[in-house]
């Protein structure tokens, strides 16, 4: 057994000085068959040691519920078989650009801005969830014979908030659940930031991209002691939909690389290897240097522009860094792993079959609500996915503008079964006045909670109301679709129609006559929701653009990694085999989804399709 511990000046194993070379690997947004090839490259770029966070929402889906936990336990079990060291960051909160930084929907729904404050409900869920997660880690410390050598308490706090009981509180619960490597904490090098995020005590780092003397000048002027330590070295940088792909210049992050290893520092590469946010897992943030200002979606690859890319590949970056870490490595370094295998060539799927998403909605959706004002998803229990508010503005009235306030994120919006426009945040009335009575259904969909800034918590959904003119229109009936509702046994259970004519449209029978809208007994009896419904599909020229789920085969010869495209498909969600690649947009930069090998199988594949504002014929290719 050996023993870690924080010196005066150096980290020390076995009472030796060592410097932690450490890379970035979320365990979570990499497929489990896939975690020794990535260590693999971690270790060939010349690192010694891993740092993961680990997502409380993606395990703790309701109070008291729990998923696989043990999946942490395995990772660490495969960081020690690749012969390195781990450092563990388990939060409460953990950023990480993913959904809700990591708090459950559940918990930030009800307590709001008492979330990450010395709040005695709030602590008391997270004591439930570390007494359930840190086995996983406690006994896999390296004083045990494990790779653990250091967790984090909290996670720049110092960026959030200066409650200095609260992170009292978290570190001592660590210890109390049994964690006795040392602790630390990691914030910006910003004098703000490091007085609101430390912990007297506990070892203190800095996050940062470059200027690493500077950076560390100012951690010294807290901490005239300890180790040296870039918790987060910003090697690339994540991207938001609609924005340009964020690169960094491979010989400018090897030098600053170098910069932090020649201030005889530690130093975690963030990210090593960056992933994939599947199945939605993608947070947000505001714009703005406040980050107030208007929602930025993160996408669904996590590439990072990291040395090792979303498929395991090593890029310029990888080499550059590889230079300079093997300057600093005790030996030669391994040998690069071999590339995971690929798919034989490009396919195309055609569309088998297709169901209108208000029928996807009537099997797969929760229970539906009626309410006198629209809840929110959290109070609706949705984390991921969308929900239908469906209400009738009452007449006979003149027509006046229909505004939805506080939305979001993003809504398709019906008029008696007519598509009648998509709504944001930001653009919130739709450009055609509304007259009554109406039957109006808003399909509202997240995009991402908040991860990061002072809007973390902030609910999703129609937050404020639905007015007609100034009115607000009250009796509201909600129904939420979830992605984790789409599993092989339940979509089975869904009324797919044939896709005729290979022209990727469904076929739909003609259209009935639409009155001036629904009666009242309508609106608020039935559970037939004209929303992407045959009707609505055939108005909008024999099927193009109708939302809903689409069906695909597609045959692969020479299974392994490939990237999937939905040409002419809008926004939605895509699976593989019952696994969720996550969201696709077409207003980029992202254009394809990575596919893991390990989800492909030779022949025969299934695709689902989940498209949701679609306005032309689309397809699926495997590439």
């Amino acid at each position: 057994m050996s023993t870690f511990a924080v010196g005066d000046e150096d980290f020390l194993l076995d009472g030796r000085p060592v410097r932690l070379l450490s890379g970035a690997l979320h365990y979570f947004r990499v497929h489990e068959e896939q975690w020794p090839h990535r260590l693999g490259m971690l270790r060939a770029m010349g690192l010694t040691c891993v740092e993961t966070y680990v997502p409380w929402n993606l395990y703790e889906p309701e109070p008291g519920r729990y998923g696989d936990v043990g999946a942490l336990g395995r990772f660490l079990d495969a960081v020690a078989a690749a012969g390195m060291w781990a450092i563990v960051r388990p939060g409460p909160y953990i950023c990480a650009e993913w959904e809700n930084g990591g708090l459950p929907h559940w918990l930030t729904g009800p307590l709001g801005r008492r979330v990450r404050t010395d709040d005695a409900e709030y602590l008391g869920h997270v004591e439930r969830w570390f007494r359930v997660l840190l086995p996983q880690v406690v006994e896999r410390q390296i004083d045990r014979g494990g790779p653990v050598v250091m967790v984090q308490v909290e996670n720049e706090y110092g960026s959030y908030g200066s409650d200095q009981a609260y992170l009292r509180r978290v570190a001592d619960l660590l210890l109390d659940c049994g964690v006795e490597v040392p602790l630390f904490t990691s914030d910006g090098p910003e004098d703000h930031m490091l007085t609101g995020g430390s912990v007297p005590g506990v070892l203190a780092t800095a996050n940062f991209g470059s200027g690493a003397r500077e950076a560390f000048a100012v951690l010294r002027r807290h901490r005239p002691s300890g180790p040296l330590m870039c918790m987060e070295f910003w090697c690339g940088w994540f991207d938001h939909w609609g924005t340009e792909h964020s690169v960094r210049d491979a010989a400018d992050a090897a030098a600053a690389l170098r910069e932090i290893l020649e201030c005889g520092a530690s130093v975690n590469v963030y990210m090593a290897h960056g992933g994939t946010n599947v199945a939605g897992w993608a947070g947000a943030n505001r714009a703005g240097e406040a980050h107030e200002g208007a929602l930025l979606p993160t996408v669904t690859s996590y590439d990072y522009d990291a040395p090792i890319d979303e498929a395991g590949l090593p890029t310029e970056k990888f080499w550059r860094f590889r230079e300079v870490l093997a300057e600093y490595a005790e030996g030669p370094l391994p040998e690069v792993p071999e590339p995971p295998a690929r798919i034989a060539g490009p396919v195309e799927g055609a569309w088998a079959e297709w169901a209108p998403l208000a029928e996807v909605l009537e099997v797969l959706g929760d229970e539906e609500s009626v309410t006198p004002v629209p809840p929110t998803f959290e109070e609706l229990g949705v984390d991921r996915g969308l929900v239908r508010y469906r209400l009738e503005v009452p007449g006979p009235r003149q027509p006046y503008p229909l505004v939805v306030t506080g939305l979001r994120d993003r809504a398709v919006v019906y008029v008696d079964g007519v598509r009648a426009g998509v709504l944001t945040e930001e653009d919130d009335t739709l450009p055609e006045p509304v007259a009554g009575p109406a039957v109006v259904e808003l399909w509202v969909e997240s995009l991402g909670r908040v991860n990061y800034g002072p809007r973390l918590a902030e609910p999703k959904g129609i937050t404020g109301g639905v007015r007609h003119e100034r009115q607000y229109v009250h009796g509201v009936r909600a129904r939420g679709l979830r992605v984790d509702a789409f599993e092989a046994d339940a979509v089975t259970k869904v009324p797919f129609r044939p896709v005729g004519g290979g022209s990727g449209l469904p076929v739909v029978p003609a259209a009935r006559p639409v009155g001036s809208g629904f009666s009242h007994a309508s609106a608020a009896g039935s559970d037939a929701s004209v929303a992407g419904s045959d009707q609505s599909a055939a108005r909008s020229g024999s099927g193009a653009g109708a939302a809903g789920l689409y069906r695909a085969v597609v045959e692969v010869a020479g299974a392994g990694d490939a990237v999937l495209a939905v040409p002419g498909g809008t926004r939605g969600f895509v699976w593989v085999n019952g696994f969720c690649l996550g969201r696709y947009w077409a207003v980029g930069p992202q254009d394809s989804l990575f596919v893991p090998g390990p989800v492909l199988r030779e022949g025969a594949n299934e695709v689902w399709v989940l498209e949701l504002e679609g306005d032309a014929p689309m397809s699926v290719r495997l590439a």
